[in-house]
């Protein structure tokens, strides 16, 4: 392909307002006689309310309204996913006493100013019935169970040789085999931009600014708590201040607030503190995870079994798949079986975080092959290659395309993979331990049903919408590239517009589909859009081309040509007096017919180096090579990646929500005690790409990037530091104290 927009570095459109502060967000929002409203949360993690005394701070200065169970807003059930919603949480707020979960909303405080809101909910006097809640693994286990179906699969998903009845025996049977647990905790999102709602009602219709990953679904759903038609509904979100999946459903501190500003006749804007968002908005669950592995002397994998079990809510199912998502692509085997199993506890329901599933699923998947490679004595790359995967596991079913090995092989030159000392804990640089370690990436490529609007206007530039989103991830840029490159024209003249659910519509900004969706729509209406100007240039008696054949006219970088004539398209709408010819195209999802699978792949290797006294470790370098077909913008791309990195060091070696086990709170709710990396603890990032476009899995070329990057870098720190100190740490965080005692409580690494 010979793209001559996409694939090159741009910098982002929307940058200088974001640098300048004059990108506003949905907290940035100060309509005329604002309100602001206040969350009251519970302080226990189930039972129910027997009373609350709310007559001091409707007394407080510039209180407007309290509203609780026993004054309620009227809300309804949300929409389901399977209806087109997109709920987080399935119960709306205040409509009975019950308490499913520590920080559940139970009362909301409106007055004219922030302080004044949250100084009142002070003054609430909540008293409970408690009842005893789950909350932890031994309590949840014995009541653990199997979820209907995970995707396509099921609970378990089961690919067995023939006159194989049970892959234990294969396990129990096989020259070589490994059997190991591996351990996360539940873990937070925490972008930099707060959940924040801003609803001003005009009659029957609502104006809404709200942080969001999904336009359409969140107006979609907001409309049915609020028992409202969705066309009266005008969602506004042009952009969001980070999300990570958190922002990709819709949480009831939205309903509630629109329900507020519809009871008040006058706007009211409610912003999440950040301990709020520690229950309110979702998490990653925690997950154990068993994984069994047996191979030939050689190392060819004759069994993968992967068992995972992962919290969720007693409230609500939510799936952390990380076994279905993982084990059961990437690696040919005859035998393969992966299973989950879901335990109830009673914290506010979980959700997607980026690369759910198969960021807590490869750090298990991972480490596993390469406990498996020092079993064998084998280079972990080379045993990679030897089972590698040319179709999908027990489906023999192409990959769209696959380039995992050209990302092996790049991979290791840039990172000097070819330097690598195989002996764990031999590289020793003054009080520092050194070594390297390496993982697979992989990460399912999705295209959801989205729809785009191209318009060709007399001024000789065009605009792009889509009532898609920009989460940080570049989609404004994405857009004017896209645009630019179907329409032959110049970047800087192409308008990108989205954020706003009165365009066409698009998907939810989540499974790294954007670019994919949007993008193929885009180009679909472009075409389209070229179409209806020749034949306005051919049939419309004013225009230099009246008269001509259709079929004879062609476009190319913004003029019509035919007959030796060559007229720009600005021409031609002046002269017939046209201001624009607009095009609007949708494209349906990615039709999953059973003839192709579809994935993006990469590799990536570390260096870390451990302190011998202290047991820090430190990420030295990382190199990341990445297959996701067409880079659209090769510097954004880069930057997420990057990112994606950033967040798999902080998932291996920092990141835990700590869940108090006897009252239900999150101990570290805040951004000093729940650690995330820092510039600190981040090296030097190299990123490349195979570029080849997936012309099979859709018209642009070009799969997601947006949550591959995080999706191996976990493992492959841990796997380094094994590799620099010879001790396995099979729980995350990879902590000091794991590494300097064992489970006894005898030291790991010697200290001298």
């Amino acid at each position: 392909m010979n793209y001559q927009v996409l694939g090159k570095p741009r910098d982002r459109v929307d940058g200088r307002l974001k640098v300048t502060g004059s990108a506003l967000y949905a907290g940035d929002r100060h309509p005329e006689n604002l309100a602001y409203g206040y969350l009251v949360t519970s302080c226990v993690a189930k039972g129910s309310i027997r009373s609350m005394d709310t007559s001091k701070a409707e007394q407080g200065p510039g209180v407007v309204a309290v509203y609780t169970p026993f004054r309620p807003l009227k809300l309804y059930a949300p929409l389901s996913r399977e209806e087109g919603g997109g709920p987080g949480d399935e119960q709306p707020p205040l409509q009975d006493r019950g308490i499913r979960f520590y920080g559940q909303i139970i009362g909301l405080v409106v007055a004219n100013s922030f302080e004044q809101a949250r100084d009142a909910a002070a003054l609430i006097r909540t008293e409970y019935d408690p009842a005893k809640p789950v909350l932890t693994w031994d309590e949840g286990l014995p009541h653990a169970f199997a979820p209907k179906s995970i995707e396509e699969e099921g609970s378990t998903a089961t690919v067995l040789a023939p006159g194989v009845t049970h892959i234990d025996d294969v396990i129990r049977q096989a020259p070589v085999s490994i059997e190991v647990t591996y351990r996360e905790p539940m873990n937070h999102h925490n972008p930099m931009e707060p959940h924040a709602t801003t609803a001003i009602w005009d009659g029957d219709r609502l104006e809404i600014y709200e942080a969001t990953q999904g336009i359409i679904s969140h107006r979609r759903t907001v409309a049915s708590v609020l028992g409202v038609d969705e066309d009266r509904v005008h969602l506004l979100c042009p952009f969001v201040g980070g999300g990570f999946g958190c922002k990709g459903s819709m949480w009831m501190h939205s309903p509630v607030t629109a329900a507020a500003a519809r009871d008040l006749k006058r706007p009211v804007k409610t912003v999440l503190t950040r301990e709020q968002m520690f229950t309110l908005v979702g998490h990653r669950p925690a997950l154990i995870q068993q994984v069994a592995l047996a191979a030939t002397p050689d190392g060819a994998l004759q069994a993968v079994k992967h068992e995972v079990q992962s919290t969720v809510a007693t409230s609500k199912v939510f799936i952390e798949a990380a076994a279905h998502r993982t084990s059961r692509f990437l690696y040919k085997s005859p035998n393969i079986q992966v299973s989950q199993k879901l335990v109830p506890l009673d914290v506010g329901p979980p959700t997607f975080m980026r690369a759910p599933g198969v960021a807590p699923g490869m750090f298990a998947l991972e480490c596993a092959m390469d406990e498996l490679a020092v079993k064998l004595n084998l280079d972990p790359v080379e045993l990679r290659m030897r089972n590698y995967a040319e179709i999908f596991p027990g489906k023999n079913v192409p990959w769209s395309s696959k380039n995992l090995a050209e990302c092996y092989r790049i991979g290791a030159e840039k990172f000097g993979w070819s330097q690598r000392r195989s002996e764990p804990g031999v590289r020793l640089e003054g009080e520092w331990l050194a070594g390297v370690g390496m993982a697979s990436a992989l990460y399912p490529a999705h295209r959801g049903g989205a729809s785009a609007k191209v318009r060709l206007l007399a001024d000789g530039t065009a605009e792009v919408s889509s009532a898609t989103q920009d989460l940080g991830t570049g989609t404004w840029t994405v857009l004017a590239m896209v645009g630019a490159e179907y329409l032959g024209l110049p970047v800087d003249r192409v308008r990108p517009a989205l954020g706003d659910s009165m365009f066409p519509p698009a998907p939810v900004s989540g499974g790294s589909q954007t670019v994919a969706s949007v993008g193929t729509a885009v180009r679909k209406a472009a075409e389209s859009a070229i179409q209806k100007l020749i034949r306005l240039a051919v049939s419309n008696a004013k225009s230099p081309m009246h008269g001509l054949a259709p079929e004879t006219v062609s476009y190319d970088a913004g003029y019509l040509a035919a007959d030796n004539r060559r007229v720009a398209f600005a021409d031609v709408l002046n002269a017939v007096d046209r201001g624009a010819v607009e095009a609007v195209e949708s494209i349906d999802p990615l039709s999953h017919d059973g003839r192709y699978a579809y994935h993006s792949f990469g590799a990536q290797y570390c260096e870390v180096k451990v302190n011998r006294y202290t047991a820090e470790v430190r990420v030295q370098r990382v190199t990341t090579v990445m297959d996701i077909g067409q880079v659209v913008n090769l510097k954004t791309a880069r930057s997420q990646v990057m990112g994606g990195v950033v967040f798999g060091i902080g998932l291996a070696l920092l990141e835990q929500s700590l869940l108090e086990t006897g009252s239900g709170r999150f101990a570290n709710a805040n951004m000093s005690e729940y650690l995330v990396a820092t510039n600190a603890d981040v090296p030097y990032i190299d990123v490349a790409f195979v570029e080849k476009p997936d012309l099979v899995f859709s018209p642009v070329g070009a799969r997601g990037v947006g949550e591959i990057g995080i999706s191996g870098i976990p493992a492959a720190v841990a796997n380094a530091v094994y590799n620099a100190t010879g001790k396995r740490v099979r729980e995350f965080p990879i902590t000091p104290e794991k590494l300097l005692l064992g489970e006894s409580g005898s030291p790991r690494i010697s200290v001298i």
